[in-house]
């Protein structure tokens, strides 16, 4: 007991003795010229440069820190519209407490305190990737991520499958936060309100120490954070007009105060979608000429919402955490006619589809500094799990019930460790564990089941050296990858798929600026596109009465070796950037027709057709020809070799070599009006392409939109008329292995009007969470 009385005058006294040594700051806020008071101001702490403290003021424009050392301070005080504040205050034995009596004045032309989307998406060039800040007129391109990427350089989205590509080729990764994911990308890019979206990354030749996956790259799509001290936020909400009206809205918000910076957002976006579209297919050997008729409906919600925590432990001990969930339902209806040119009755089908999709994200990040500048310790742990099931009901009657499930664990260790002033040691470890279970059933009952499972662990090391004008970087990935796949269905034997594959991924930076206004970038890099599951699933993904599609369970992995020179010019009037790049591709995976024997019925699927070859240029610029009037242009041309084998009208296996060119540019025009009033002009144009079976046709649209900036630059309308003269679908020809022609319509022509308030207070003290995120290869030795 006497013990126990000891302790408590301990602690007691302690406390007493630090209270004792501890200061308090108080104070209240107000309006210079009115004397009103200013509520939910931002108020900071410094000593020297460090944070001490920082919080808002209440409601009645009045704040109180308790607990400071006795010594001099500096106070920082902010709020939305007005100028900023800082004065210095000083705590001693003699004067333990100060009162501070804040004037602000009022500043209607500067609002740094808010996060204001630019009038015009900026496109930057970096040594390894190319940056496009999503700007106003990107916003109001679309309500979804898929509608924002058809307005990118060199990206490219099919309309009708919402299928990506980058510089003309499909085998590329979509990464949401620098994380694969468990959804597939053409899906994943539907659930994405396009006002959740910060940036959008390209990142065409990796270093060693990124996923060598995807042969024309990365896209990585970075959400909207926010980390301003105090309460900050802001509003989006669009309808876009078709043929029905679609929402697309968000809310963005963060609260920091002292250590802890807690942030959120949420995307909503709602809507019927229409398409129709024809195909009209020759068969020689069964003397059959057909057209089919297509008309898809599809009512679409999805839910985005991402909530993270930083804690700040200290100057040098940083822990992060955030989720992501994403919640879709989308209720769909598709007729197709087939009609005879002869005598053959014709067929009708109908189909009633129901698709719940739920994909969770949840990720821990630990990161630690060390004493030396640039010297850094991280890890990082990474869940998803996607829930996805569809039921379809037939008027034959029939119904299909497919149910997906996917789980992804990723691990990892980064370490980067500046030797000395010009070169720095990178290396880590990861760890990814990849599981997907597919199960379908035919009016209630078993028909087949696929799983799917992958493991792949990494090592990696880069080291870098600059001097002079000179940077350089040489790095390797080490990858051992396994794969196990089981594939089972009623009345045949099981089918299994086994993969074991150890492979070293080299990779190379150059670059050389001899001067502030010219840089030159040279990469090389070894990369691969492992068989998605959607490309090996043999379970039907969909079908009409004419056309199955699945996937092929014995695709083989695809090697890229990839070159690239990139020039960047900063002038008076902007920066323009050029580039060349070549790939020598093995086993390149691609999109097939098949027939199946003594039948109309065609199957569409993916195979392995051989080695080839790719190479292109691009252009690209930002420039403000006036005080009036700037510009972002892009032009991209490729050309590839594609040969292989592929079946022809007899059913025969024929030699086919391609050879294609093919032309896209993009332009988007800003016209200042007034300070508060832009104008814009878009226009594109998409040349044709061709594969060893088909020919896509060329397609080109042109947009006007304008955003008025207003209540003080808090808040911005936007309006916008996609495809004006209703120019934008999608044809193709084919003569391998049917004579077939075709096209496909969708909603292009849309009328478009958002809305957009931001509010808060506070400077922005984001930490540099997970460099590998940005994909950008860092300073101190490296580029």
């Amino acid at each position: 007991m006497k013990t126990k009385l000891l302790v408590i005058f301990l602690l007691s006294f302690i406390g007493i003795a630090q209270a004792e040594n501890a200061g308090i700051i108080s104070g209240k806020i107000i309006n210079k010229t009115t004397k009103q008071p200013i509520p939910y101001a931002s108020i900071v702490i410094k000593d020297g440069e460090k944070i001490i403290n920082g919080i808002v003021a209440d409601d009645k424009g009045e704040f109180l820190i308790k607990n400071l050392e006795l010594k001099k301070y500096t106070l920082e005080v902010e709020f939305i519209g007005y100028k900023k504040y800082t004065t210095s205050f000083e705590l001693s034995t003699a004067q333990k407490n100060s009162k501070i009596e804040v004037s602000l004045d009022e500043d209607i032309t500067e609002l740094q305190s808010v996060d204001i989307v630019k009038e015009h998406s900026l496109i930057e060039q970096k040594t390894d990737r190319k940056i496009i800040n999503v700007g106003k007129d990107l916003l109001s391109a679309g309500a979804t991520a898929a509608e924002i990427m058809n307005n990118i350089p060199s990206v490219s989205v099919d309309p009708q499958t919402n299928a990506v590509s980058l510089r003309g080729n499909s085998n590329v990764r979509v990464f949401v936060d620098g994380k694969p994911t468990t959804v597939d990308a053409a899906q994943l890019l539907q659930q994405i309100p396009s006002t959740s979206i910060k940036q959008i990354e390209l990142i065409t030749n990796p270093s060693a120490k990124y996923n060598p996956e995807g042969m024309s790259g990365i896209i990585n799509i970075v959400l909207n954070k926010n980390a301003k001290i105090g309460f900050n936020g802001s509003v989006n909400s669009g309808v876009t007009f078709g043929d029905t009206p679609k929402t697309n809205s968000s809310f963005d918000m963060n609260y920091r105060n002292g250590k802890v910076n807690f942030y959120g957002n949420y995307g909503l976006t709602t809507g019927k979608h229409n398409n129709y579209g024809h195909v009209k297919t020759l068969d020689s050997n069964l003397n059959l000429e057909n057209t089919q008729n297509f008309e898809f409906t599809n009512d679409n919600t999805a839910h985005l919402a991402k909530i993270g925590l930083d804690f700040y432990l200290n100057d040098t001990n940083t822990i992060s955490v955030y989720t992501t969930q994403n919640i879709s339902d989308d209720k769909g209806k598709s007729q197709t006619n087939v009609d005879y040119t002869n005598s053959s009755p014709s067929i009708f089908q109908l189909i009633d589809s129901k698709n719940d999709n739920y994909t969770q994200t949840y990720n821990l990040d630990y990161k630690k500094k060390f004493k030396k500048e640039g010297h850094t310790l991280e890890f990082e742990g990474n869940y998803s799990n996607n829930d996805n099931t569809e039921n379809s009901i037939y008027n034959d009657p029939k119904t299909n019930d497919v149910n997906n499930k996917g789980e992804n664990v990723l691990l990892n260790l980064d370490y980067t460790n500046p030797l000395t002033e010009t070169i720095k040691l990178e290396a880590g470890l990861e760890t990814r564990i990849e599981n997907t279970k597919n199960n379908f059933l035919v009016d209630g009952a078993y028909n087949s089941n696929f799983n799917y499972e992958r493991h792949i662990y990494s090592a990696y090391t880069t080291i870098s050296k600059q001097w002079k004008k000179w940077n350089a970087q040489v790095g390797a990935r080490f990858e051992k990858y396994t794969a196990d796949a089981l594939f089972k269905k009623i009345n045949e034997a099981d089918g299994t798929f086994n993969d074991d594959l150890f492979t070293v991924y080299p990779s190379g930076f150059l670059n050389y600026a001899p001067n502030d206004n010219d840089s030159f970038n040279l990469s090389v890099s070894k990369r691969v596109d492992r068989p998605s599951i959607d490309q090996v699933n043999p379970i039907r993904e969909w079908s009409t009465p004419l056309i199955d599609s699945e996937g092929n369970p014995e695709l083989l992995p695809q090697f890229t070796n990839s070159v690239e020179l990139n020039y960047t010019r900063k002038t008076k009037i902007g920066s323009i950037t050029s580039g060349v790049f070549y790939r020598q591709i093995n086993d390149e995976i691609s999109r097939t027709l098949s027939s199946e024997p003594n039948s109309e019925k065609q199957i569409l699927s993916y195979a392995n057709l051989g080695d080839n070859n790719a190479f292109g240029v691009e252009l690209s610029g930002n420039l403000d020809f006036t005080k009036w009037y700037t510009a972002n242009i892009s032009f991209d041309l490729y050309n590839k070799k594609t040969k292989g084998y592929v079946e022809i009208a007899s059913g025969e296996l024929e030699y086919v070599e391609v050879n294609v060119t093919t032309f896209n540019t993009r332009m988007s025009n800003t016209f200042k009006a007034s300070k508060n009033l832009r104008f814009q002009l878009t226009g594109m144009y998409r040349g044709e392409d061709l594969n060893l079976q088909f020919l896509r046709k060329p397609m080109w649209k042109i947009d006007l939109g304008s955003s008025l900036t207003i209540l003080k630059g808090s808040a911005t309308v936007t309006a916008r008329v996609s495809d004006v003269f209703n120019t934008m679908h999608y044809g193709f020809e084919a003569t391998r292995p049917k004579t077939q022609t075709g096209e496909f319509h969708w909603e292009s022509q849309t009328a478009y009007v958002g809305f957009n308030y931001r509010f808060g207070t506070g400077k922005n003290k984001a930490i540099n969470r997970k460099e590998r995120d940005k994909n950008e290869t860092q300073k101190s030795g490296g580029f």
